[in-house]
């Protein structure tokens, strides 16, 4: 028996040094200079993917980025529109105050209109305050209101007025139609003379029914002078200036006017553009 324990033993001695001298001859795979390197693929794993179905804990693929929005732009209301609504709402709480004038309603009325009445006010304050700080907004410098001030611009224009008039015969002159049976012709008459002679103003006085005139007694009778100035042939009494430079009628007025209003006339169409003086 215990020569075949021996022989075993030696077998297995001589099977361990052969395994030991092939693994020590033949290189390790770790750093094998022809193996290529091993590429992981990534790839889902049916069984925790599939079957056990972990995807609310584990993300078997890579999940894509979320795309961040910019918020939407809601557009503001215009100004107008807002103001629009405020008006409707006003009416709107009136109407219901007056059809159905419960305290309720009447005192939702008052306090919107009250809001109203502050916003209203407040917008008076700050124009006020904008014209104060901003003489090319205040109209008063060139018209001016107050009694100090508007005595002081009455008299510096008609000290204007009295030169323009002054020197307004140099290169005007006057026509006057009249009728003998116009009642607004007798009051007119005195009062053109009047002008005329003060300013030393030639008048050329036209009867368009041939009747005289005390006040202008070397008239003439009309010969459709009117209409070849473009006058409305029908009203008397009616003035005319005409620029002996430029050889054309300007129409001063109709009707009865005052001496200083028809001075005023005379003075604003021969001096001043129209949008200079209003």
């Amino acid at each position: 028996m215990p020569a075949p324990v021996n022989d075993r033993v030696r077998r297995l001695a001589a099977a361990w040094l052969i395994a030991t001298t092939v693994l020590a001859s033949s290189p390790s795979p770790a750093f094998a200079e022809d193996t290529p390197p091993v590429v992981a693929q990534e790839q889902d794993d049916s069984f925790y993917c599939a079957q056990r179905r972990l995807g609310y804990w584990f993300y078997c693929t890579k999940p894509k980025p979320v795309e961040k929005r910019e918020p939407e732009q809601v557009p503001s209301a215009s100004a107008a529109s807002r103001l629009d609504a405020i008006t409707a709402e006003l009416r709107e709480l009136k109407a219901k105050a007056i059809l159905e004038p419960t305290p309720a309603n009447v005192t939702a009325y008052i306090r919107f209109q009250r809001e109203q009445l502050d916003r209203a006010s407040l917008f008076s304050d700050v124009w006020q305050r904008s014209i104060w700080q901003d003489p090319d907004l205040d109209y008063t410098l060139q018209r001016p209101v107050s009694t100090l001030g508007k005595r002081q611009w009455q008299d510096a224009r008609s000290t204007e007025r009295n030169t323009v008039m002054a020197h307004l015969s140099e290169r005007y002159g006057l026509f006057y139609f009249f009728a003998q049976t116009c009642g607004a012709c007798e009051v007119m008459s005195p009062i053109v003379q009047g002008v005329a002679s003060t300013w030393h103003i030639t008048v050329r006085a036209i009867s368009t029914d041939g009747g005289p005139s005390k006040h202008f007694p070397s008239y003439s009778v009309e010969t459709n002078q009117r209409s070849r100035m473009g006058l409305e042939p029908k009203i008397t009494p009616a003035v005319v200036l005409w620029d002996a430079a430029k050889g054309r009628a300007i129409p001063i007025g109709y009707g009865v006017m005052s001496a200083d209003e028809l001075q005023d006339r005379i003075y604003l169409l021969t001096s001043k553009e129209a949008g200079r003086d209003y």
